[in-house]
């Protein structure tokens, strides 16, 4: 039987605002992940959202793999 581990690291967001981890969004996802978030709260910053979701990423232990986008978004939603 071949069984397939799944690797979950810790995510950062850096000053360019950049999941940095082998195993992180793309900056693609990421860029639309901003964006869309941009776009349901059109009143907040982008530092803002950032912020948001470092502290997403915070109250998930410290990671943000395991979290579907939706989930993300919708827990960033709730911060903001």
């Amino acid at each position: 039987e071949n069984s397939v581990q799944k690797t979950c690291t810790s995510y950062t967001i850096d000053s360019s605002d950049i999941f940095n981890s082998p195993y992180a969004l793309n900056l693609s996802s990421f860029t639309k992940l901003i964006n869309r978030l941009q776009s349901m709260h059109p009143e907040a910053s982008r530092d803002k959202i950032v912020e948001a979701l470092q502290q997403v990423r915070k109250d998930n232990k410290g990671m943000l793999c395991g979290l579907s986008i939706s989930t993300i978004e919708e827990r960033t939603s709730a911060i903001l």
